[in-house]
């Protein structure tokens, strides 16, 4: 097998980047968007390594005042990923305007599955209760920071989680979660802040050697298993056609 690239789950990238920004990425990305506007924007993109997602951030009160349930249908129609969607126990959106958006996405990803990135900062419990209330395949939690019956619980739902370089710290975390449920990811601009340079989507280089030590695995063969672990995320989710062809034809050697 060829060497793989990098696999970075969760990263925000301006749907306007130039080509010489984009030609400093390295890897595939799938990148999360905080607004059906900025969704709508970035897909009308068509990037090699690039999946774009749809997103509504539970913090961006902006998006959460201009959500709507048959936009977000509409767009996730293009796209192999619902993200940034989630909710947010600190953020100045009220926890019931949240809810209310987050069964609207949750409830049209029961009828269209997909990869869904999901954010829980202060909130793992009340998320993990909608994820319970509205089950379906392609759960992934992004930064996940949930203890340890509130990690069980999730996984018992099917849930993979995301680890980024601020994440990957919580070894009592790593201790609990499945290496076939492991992914990585850098949520650039955010969770990187404090990783080795350069912090730029699909820079993973420390989370893979954390994952790896944790693991005792070979670097090549952690970044092997979580491919293994997005495809078969991909086929519970069945949205591997919305997927970059590039992307796809990874998924078809490691699978």
């Amino acid at each position: 097998m060829n060497r793989l690239p990098p696999l970075d789950m969760h990263a925000h990238i301006d749907p306007h980047i130039d080509d010489s920004q984009l030609a400093l990425i390295d890897g595939a990305v799938f990148a999360a968007t905080r607004s059906l506007d900025e969704a709508a924007e970035a897909l009308e993109r068509s990037d090699r390594m690039i999946a774009w997602g749809v997103g509504c951030h539970p913090g961006v009160a902006k998006a959460q005042q201009g959500f709507s349930a048959d936009r977000f249908a509409s767009l996730l129609d293009q796209a192999a990923m619902a993200g940034e969607i989630g909710l947010d126990g600190r953020s100045r959106v009220p926890l019931a305007t949240q809810q209310r958006s987050l069964r609207s996405e949750l409830g049209i990803l029961q009828s269209k599955p997909r990869l869904a990135s999901l954010h829980s900062f202060a909130a793992t419990s009340a998320l993990v209760q909608e994820l319970e209330a509205f089950p379906s395949p392609g759960f992934i939690l992004h930064w996940w920071l949930g203890t340890e019956d509130e990690t069980r619980r999730a996984l018992g739902l099917g849930c993979y989680i995301s680890v980024n370089a601020s994440s990957v710290r919580r070894t009592e975390l790593l201790d609990v979660i499945p290496l076939e449920r492991v992914l990585t990811e850098t949520d650039h601009p955010y969770g990187d802040r404090f990783g080795r340079a350069p912090r730029r989507p699909g820079a993973l280089d420390d989370v893979e050697s954390a994952l790896a030590r944790h693991f005792t695995l070979g670097h090549q063969a952690l970044r092997t298993q979580v491919w293994r672990n997005l495809d078969r995320l991909v086929g519970e989710a069945r949205c591997a056609a919305l997927l970059p062809r590039s992307i796809r034809s990874i998924l078809a050697v490691v699978g």
